[in-house]
């Protein structure tokens, strides 16, 4: 039997009436219930359910990803692609994020979606389902903080181009800014307790950045487009004959924001009481998020005068051009546009967090090279500081290929979005061989409705994968193509040869002579 089969139920030492009594025993009994699942607490639970919150909706920042990715939507289906398939997308996630929200208050774990498929694929197969399921999870991880840096650089370099007409961009330009982006915010992350602070802060920055923003464009746009054209206006300038065509890739657009709704889980054995507390946060990234993008992007388009114009803008960042048609002005559109970029830096910030804690957790059950170091946790720091490290050096090496090609953006948007929507089908699917009423159910369990996301989960899945891997913009050429396809066979290519050189002796092996966490002295 498996040990989170049906009716099991934690043992928990009895609480005390002292607040701080009671908090010591809540964690107690998260360190108890991580014991029965064969790993022991190596990372103080530093953070509330606000923190969490804060870090899990920085993480997506569902209003900074809607303006950063931008030109794909408005070229795919003007502001119809967006306003609507804003809609559309939230009820995808809305059934994506209840599935993984039953799954973690289930089996809470900072492995996430590799130790559920663990936990209920067929034995036989239960290893290799999990490696799967880490190395496309890390993999996503890693091109949505790529993507979430390259907005960030597009961004800064939009802004000098704006406050300077002469200047033109060039790719090498984005790629520095990138690089140093990418370096700074890695900082942040260096020392653990300092992070709920700081998620706590971006939480903050991020809604109150929102609220200025979304009420001074209207405000100050003269005259407002009409309503006609906010909710009506359809434009295909992506090169495709078929409309419908040109509105399915688009979808990438409001899509990026919500695919990475597993960020809260790598954060299970950091946050007392995880089983009630990271569906909270999952469902509420979902929610704040819509809220916040739907109602940004209906306001920012009232304030449109020039569609064109943004399309086709100078600075090739579309919601900067957007802030500057609608208040006239370079300084206050640069003004707006630092509030939407120090919002995300919050969002990559938070990136980091979310993928040096799956590298962390993936390393100490040996699923990566070089997991005997990845797997240690600094204890004065608080933080596994060598997986974080390296992480950030891969997606450093990534903001190269913007060099090659200018829809590397573009690319790394659909790479982040496939791989992790395959890394939550697996265990969804395990989870159906197992059967839904066979396994332990946590404070957070839908039934039937739960039933209905896991189809949603698994059918938007293949969707993503199929649709996705199309270019963007016809007819495609070498500099315009959409190279994800590339990116699955890397991945795949990568995840293959260290199964056969490593992964089949070592990972999840139980037997195996080496400890599951080491200590860094």
């Amino acid at each position: 039997m498996n040990r989170f089969d049906i009716e099991k139920t934690a043992s928990a030492k009895p609480g005390s009436s002292d607040n701080g009594s009671s908090k010591l025993t809540d964690c107690d009994n998260d360190a108890a219930k991580l014991a029965e699942m064969g790993y022991t607490q190596d990372l103080n639970r530093n953070f509330s359910i606000l923190s969490l919150i804060g870090i899990a909706f920085c993480m997506s920042n569902s209003w900074f990803g809607i303006s950063a990715s931008m030109i794909t939507g408005i070229s795919s289906g003007g502001t119809v692609l967006i306003v609507y398939g804003l809609l559309w997308i939230t009820f995808i996630s809305l059934g994506v994020g209840a599935s993984l929200a039953e799954l973690a208050s289930s089996m809470p774990n900072a492995g996430g979606q590799y130790f559920w498929a663990h936990e209920l694929a067929p034995r036989k197969y239960a290893r290799f389902a999990s490696y799967l399921t880490g190395w496309f999870g890390y993999a996503g991880a890693i091109f949505a903080c790529s993507s979430v840096v390259l907005g960030l650089g597009e961004a800064i370099v939009g802004m000098w181009q704006l406050g300077q007409p002469e200047f033109v961009v060039e790719p090498w330009h984005i790629v520095a800014a990138y690089q140093v982006i990418n370096f700074f915010c890695f900082l942040f992350n260096c020392v653990g307790k300092l992070l709920p602070a700081v998620a706590k802060a971006t939480l903050y920055i991020s809604l109150v950045s929102y609220l200025v923003i979304l009420v001074t464009v209207p405000a100050c746009a003269r005259p407002h487009a009409s309503a006609e054209f906010v909710f009506g206006h359809f434009s295909n300038t992506t090169g495709w004959k078929s409309d419908g065509m040109a509105f399915i890739v688009g979808l990438i657009n409001p899509n990026w924001i919500f695919a990475c709704l597993d960020s809260a889980t790598h954060l299970a054995e950091e946050v007392p009481q995880p089983e009630k507390n990271i569906p909270i946060a999952i469902m509420a990234t979902v929610g704040i998020g819509f809220v916040t993008s739907w109602t940004y992007c209906v306001s920012m388009f009232f304030g449109i005068k020039d569609l064109d114009a943004l399309v086709n803008s100078a600075t090739g960042v579309p919601i900067l051009q957007l802030y500057y048609q609608a208040l006239d002005n370079t300084a206050g559109a640069i003004v707006l546009e630092t509030l939407l970029f120090v919002t995300g830096m919050g969002c990559l910030i938070a990136c980091h967090t979310w993928q040096s804690r799956l590298c962390w957790a993936f390393a100490r059950d040996r699923g990566l090279p070089g997991h005997q170091w990845l797997a240690r946790v600094n204890p004065t720091l608080d933080v596994p500081l060598i997986s974080h490290s390296v992480s950030c050096f891969i997606v450093g090496l990534l903001g190269l290929l913007y060099l090659g090609s200018s829809t590397a953006f573009n690319s790394m948007m659909t790479a982040c979005i496939s791989l992790l929507y395959v890394s939550y089908a697996i265990p969804v699917l395990c989870l159906w061989y197992r059967g839904r009423d066979n396994i332990h159910h946590g404070p957070f369990w839908l039934g039937k409705l739960g039933m209905a996301a896991n189809i949603v989960t698994i059918l938007w899945t293949i969707f993503c994968i199929v649709m996705y891997s199309f270019p963007s913009t016809m007819p495609a050429e070498t500099s315009t193509m959409n190279y994800v396809c590339v990116v699955y066979a890397v991945v795949v290519f990568i995840m293959t040869v260290d199964w056969f050189a490593r992964g089949r002796r070592s990972f999840k092996n139980d037997e195996s002579s080496e400890t599951k966490v080491e200590i860094m002295e």
